[in-house]
């Protein structure tokens, strides 16, 4: 059964996402950095720098929230990145963000379907997504989307929440996941479920050796995992 933000309500999976982010979209670069004592920004930065012996010349950045992940790859110099997210909320934030830094020439932000792309096959060098693939829909129908429009031998990056496995990290992790970070993100974005939806969608994805081997299902090939933080996220990496 799929988790959803919302669970009195109606609407899909995808639906309910998309109206979740346009409800935080506000306060979430924010509680993003705060809840995550800035790590996050670390974590996008080894992603990319995974990335850089590729020297990906156009990228798409799949589930872009505000740009943070798009804004971090211009570290690469490609040509062009294109980020894609269901929440024009999201994507309002992260164009005025882009437009302040004066980056609008190399990053463009599109409202768009993560499992549905628009974009021709083989299109594009690199993709990456940060924290976006459990909230998908359908897991692998967005996966092999993905893996529609990357290149042959092209790269994918993906950053996503694991579960550490070993004592105290585990159980830290779990207090802090399921009653301190709900509390704070309920009071700071208005949200009731936004940051409950958070650690039920990370305890129900399929992290590590699992997700590893739905990439390797769909088609993808030297599939590594680099966890990340006593294993709170992992770096994903795979070729097409």
């Amino acid at each position: 059964m799929a988790v959803i933000p919302y669970k009195t309500e109606t609407g899909s999976k995808k639906e309910q996402v998309a109206r979740m982010f346009d409800n935080i979209a506000r306060n979430y670069d924010f509680l993003n950095h705060f809840l995550s004592l800035g790590i996050d920004i670390l974590w996008r930065k080894k992603a990319v720098k995974m990335l850089r012996p590729e020297q990906p010349k156009l990228i798409l950045d799949i589930a872009t929230g505000t740009g943070d992940f798009a804004i971090e790859t211009l570290a690469l110099n490609p040509d062009k990145v294109i980020g894609v997210d269901i929440s024009a909320g999201m994507l309002e934030i992260g164009k005025q963000k882009i437009q302040k830094k004066g980056m609008i020439d190399k990053i463009e932000m599109q409202l768009g379907d993560s499992e549905k792309l628009l974009f021709e096959d083989n299109t594009f060098d690199a993709l990456t997504v940060a924290f976006g693939v459990r909230n998908y829909e359908n897991l692998e129908k967005g996966l092999m989307d993905m893996y529609r429009v990357l290149k042959p031998n092209g790269t994918v990056v993906i950053l996503e929440f694991s579960q550490p496995e070993v004592f105290p990290m585990k159980q830290l992790y779990q207090f802090y996941f399921k009653f301190i970070l709900p509390l704070i993100g309920k009071v700071v974005s208005k949200d009731n479920s936004a940051y409950t939806y958070l650690p039920e969608s990370v305890q129900a994805f399929p992290y590590g050796k699992q997700f590893a081997g739905i990439l390797e299902d769909i088609g993808y090939r030297n599939v590594t995992i680099t966890p990340l933080t006593f294993g709170i996220s992992s770096i994903y990496m795979a070729k097409k």
